[in-house]
């Protein structure tokens, strides 16, 4: 008997949408569609033959669900589609779509749906549940995070090459990674132009005669999509789903929590939203959602009360909405996800006027109710290397005439635009990337580094490369070698942050002795102490955190913090504030260190003593005492714990004279 003959139809029911297989082992199809032609299924058994069809109306509808339930057939038997009249629609619930299996090349023009046969085994998988006050986002794209032949794994631009580079993500600290699109989408893209010029049809015949339209890469993936389905091309095998569990099981037993982005244009309905957040949190156990579009039913799902424990961010957060009685969740698991901080701080970084006050309430802002996701740069935009080494952009490798793009970068080349050999720009534009990540490490909101920028990676100058699958958008893992020192920097940074929980507190800083202690939780100073200047003229602040006001390993005060930045071109004396009896300012960080310069044999010349500048102690005997710091440059201090034998040594010492 063949497979046809075996299969047996009955009445369905209308959820879950999509396939399911039912306690007796049968497939249930339920899809919404909106006809008044005959319409079903159509069953493609091994892709031989004329598919099978199995009209709807041997089963039922509820509303506008159609339901069928089917007796004979496994998920390895069968790919489907629906049809209505002569229309071939493929599930917008499907598991699996086949006919894009391969990135850049299209195996079948019909796109089909499939079901995931297999079971997975979660074992012990719990979710971290980091607080936000406790991440450190790393975003990142499937593909063009290990793609190049650099990135050392064995299985290149794939959900397990990702798995591959755990230990990297572990040594770097961080406490999450943010995918780029990765649910089924086409990548090719056949472009729309407009009709060309008799001159400019001229010149391409000219160029080549028998050119035909090609296809573009939408590498980004930022478009409408099946969005039940992990991208077939970013796996490693012929099973995308059991490849994105096993990638984040593997996460999760590393302590890091994965989180997906989703853009939803304005044709997909809000309650499809709803379905799709809900499905991957069950079924591939998601951490978190980065929600992008202009119709996103936010308050529906913050208030949907199985996503309580799923960090939801979208661009502006509504929450007189969601919160109608002023209340405060339990765990804040809401963010808002924009530009606000981007801006402020690049202005502050090239060194523009007013944009202190702007800076302030960046490095201060973290709201009760929804926190705020900070970032220097994003996947559009100039990459870290490039906001220091380009004032325009360069994206002519796009096609677009270097039309496209964001022509307001907030960005300075340091003196030169694009690669150079020169020593002085070079150097600048290092203590610049220091300075960024200092900026974004010690704001109070949620960081998130986008892959590449703590090593270096430039993308050429080309600040919108969406169409660019190439070394333009491969993260070239040598840089990891050659940029060494700045990468050990972030790690130390990363690590700096998350070992001194006053540098990201649950609450927003109050700016009040609440305790009593005789200090603030946060205060801020310039030449003078407890004084700053907010002329609009002014580019330093220093700004101190009372170590009090957070408790390490839930007993002991934390240090004090007090952190001098200089985004002018010229260097300034930062007043610093007197601290109790014994203790003094230990320098920790200093941006304006300098690469020490080559011997005549190619190798680095090890420092000199005296020009180190971690660990050295500052005079702070009383109010008025200073530390000068250089031009654009960021300088960390923090309070040195008094030794207790030394103490009672001083305090013998006065009893006995």
């Amino acid at each position: 008997m063949t497979v046809r003959q075996q299969i047996k139809t009955y009445p369905g029911v209308p959820y879950p949408m999509g396939v399911s297989v039912t306690a007796d082992g049968r497939l249930n199809f339920a899809a919404a569609l909106h006809t008044k032609e005959e319409c079903g299924v159509l069953l493609y058994l091994n892709d031989r033959g004329t598919p099978v069809r199995l009209p709807f109306h041997m089963g039922k509808k509820v509303g506008n669900i159609y339901c069928l339930q089917v007796e004979g057939l496994t998920g390895s038997d069968f790919k489907y589609n629906y049809y209505a009249g002569d229309e071939i629609i493929t599930d917008p619930y499907a598991a699996i779509i086949y006919g894009n299996e391969k990135w850049g090349r299209r195996v079948d023009p019909a796109l089909k749906g499939g079901i995931c046969s297999e079971s997975f085994d979660w074992g012990e998988d719990r979710p971290p549940m980091t607080p936000l006050s406790d991440s450190i986002l790393y975003l990142l794209h499937v593909r063009g995070f290990t793609r190049h032949v650099s990135s050392g794994v064995k299985n290149r631009g794939t959900y397990d090459g990702i798995r591959e580079k755990i230990p990297y993500l572990k040594e770097l600290g961080i406490t999450a990674v943010e995918l780029m699109p990765s649910c089924e989408f086409v990548e090719l893209e056949w472009e729309k132009r407009p009709e060309p010029t008799m001159e400019e049809a001229k010149r391409r015949y000219m160029e080549d005669p028998e050119a035909e339209e090609t296809p573009r890469i939408n590498y980004w993936g930022y478009k409408e999509g099946y969005y039940f389905a992990p991208k077939y091309s970013y796996a490693a095998t012929d099973h995308p789903a059991e490849e994105f569990k096993s990638l984040v099981k593997a996460l999760h037993e590393a302590g890091i929590e994965l989180i997906m982005q989703f853009y939803f244009p304005p044709s997909v309905k809000q309650a499809y939203i709803l379905e799709v957040i809900r499905y991957w949190v069950l079924e591939y156990h998601v951490d978190g959602f980065h929600l992008l579009g202009v119709r996103v039913p936010m308050a529906l799902l913050a208030t949907e009360p199985m996503l309580g424990n799923t960090k939801l961010f979208y661009e502006d957060m509504p929450c007189g909405d969601i919160y109608e009685n002023n209340e405060t969740p339990v765990y804040k698991n809401l963010a808002s996800y924009n530009d606000s901080f981007l801006y402020p701080m690049r202005g502050f970084l090239k060194g523009d006027e007013n944009m202190l006050p702007s800076v302030l309430s960046c490095l201060k802002k973290n709201p009760s109710q929804a926190g705020v996701i900070n970032y220097m740069t994003n996947y559009s935009g100039f990459s870290l290397a490039d906001l220091v080494s380009y004032d325009g952009k360069h994206n002519e490798a796009n096609g677009e005439d270097n039309r496209d793009g964001s022509d307001s970068n907030f960005s300075w080349n340091c003196g030169f635009e694009g690669k150079t050999r020169r020593k002085a720009v070079l150097r600048l534009r290092k203590r610049q990337m220091k300075n960024a990540m200092l900026l974004l490490l010690t704001a109070q909101g949620t960081p998130m580094i986008v892959s590449g920028d703590e090593f270096g990676f430039s993308h050429g100058g080309n600040n919108n490369p969406y169409c660019q699958d190439n070394a333009v958008n491969w993260l070239d893992w040598r840089l990891t070698e050659e940029n060494r020192d700045f990468l050990t920097f972030v790690k130390w940074a990363v690590a700096l942050r998350r070992e001194h929980p006053i540098l990201h507190c649950p609450e927003e800083l109050t700016m009040l002795d609440y305790l009593s202690c005789g200090c603030p939780d946060l205060s801020y100073h310039g030449e003078e102490a407890w004084k700053l200047n907010t002329d609009r003229q002014n580019r330093i602040a220093g700004v101190m955190y009372c170590g009090r006001y957070a408790k390490k390993n839930r007993k002991e005060n934390d240090e004090s913090f007090y952190i001098a930045y200089n985004m002018h071109w010229e260097e300034h004396d930062f007043a610093l504030p007197a601290l109790p009896e014994g203790c003094s300012w230990v320098r920790i960080c200093d941006t304006f260190e300098e690469e020490p310069e080559k011997n005549g044999d190619g190798k680095k010349a090890e420092k000199k003593p005296e020009k180190k500048a971690a660990a050295k102690p500052e005079e702070t005997a009383g109010e008025g005492r200073s530390t000068r710091v250089p031009g654009r440059s960021i300088r960390i201090l923090i309070s040195s714990v008094p030794d207790p034998q030394k103490k009672a040594d001083r305090k013998g010492r006065t009893k006995g004279q």
